[in-house]
């Protein structure tokens, strides 16, 4: 291990189950739409989660801009009309109150991980400073740092559409850093993607940590991680 000054963490399926939340909500969603149009409640519910992932997947930082003018929620009624219409209901209204709903139900997964507050919370009394890095919006997100009580436990937060460049741009990276007023030789980056979290940080120059949740193999001819750990447990037990 490097000496450390600053760690930054990613947010969703690396401090809190963002899989569990988005993949329960949407099916309370489905289960309503199935109860009133007699449709198959898994089929819907697996349609979505396929549109969301692809969305989120193939990010860029020009649609981050396209999702301040128009607003993420007027993206997610789009998302759940594809849904919808791929089972064979096209129905706009239907879509938003969809989309609406899920936002609401979504709230009720929100959860930290076992041990993540307490990792923070050491890491902090250590003396390191800590970032949080996420391609998430302020529309939304803001408000999912506050329900997981997480606002005041970094020193900077940095969101897709306030910085302006999402992971894995290796800019974002040496960004965080110099708000941090760290060297990314002395600062390491957690994240559960290493497409988006890894490959850019290890670019950057910073100590990756892979929270490889899904058990995926490392992409042919990639740059290796730092480490590779499957829970925040491991995590702490190497930064601490």
């Amino acid at each position: 291990m490097r000496k450390l000054d600053a760690v930054l963490f990613d947010l969703d399926d690396t401090l809190h189950d963002d899989t569990i939340a988005f993949r329960s909500a949407a099916e309370e969603v489905a289960r309503e739409v199935a109860a009133e149009h007699g449709i198959d409640a898994l089929a819907l519910k697996d349609a979505y989660v396929a549109e969301a992932e692809g969305f989120w997947k193939r990010l860029t930082a020009d649609q981050v801009q396209e999702i301040l003018l128009t607003k993420l929620s007027s993206l997610r009624s789009h998302l759940w009309g594809s849904a919808l219409s791929s089972i064979g209901l096209d129905d706009p209204r239907l879509a938003e109150r969809s989309a609406v709903n899920y936002n609401l139900y979504r709230k009720k997964y929100f959860a930290l991980f076992p041990g993540a507050l307490d990792l923070l919370t050491r890491l902090r009394a250590s003396g390191k400073k800590l970032g949080l890095v996420t391609n998430g919006v302020s529309e939304t997100h803001n408000e999912k740092i506050a329900l997981l009580e997480l606002s005041d436990r970094f020193d900077a937060i940095f969101l897709a559409d306030q910085t302006g460049m999402i992971k894995p741009d290796p800019r974002l990276f040496a960004h965080a850093c110099e708000k941090l007023g760290s060297r990314p030789a002395a600062t390491a980056m957690v994240g559960d993607r290493y497409e988006r979290d890894i490959a850019g940080a290890n670019e950057a120059g910073l100590f990756t940590i892979w929270m490889n949740l899904r058990d995926e193999a490392l992409p042919e001819n990639a740059a290796p991680p730092g480490a590779v750990v499957r829970t925040i447990a491991e995590v702490s037990a190497l930064l601490l």
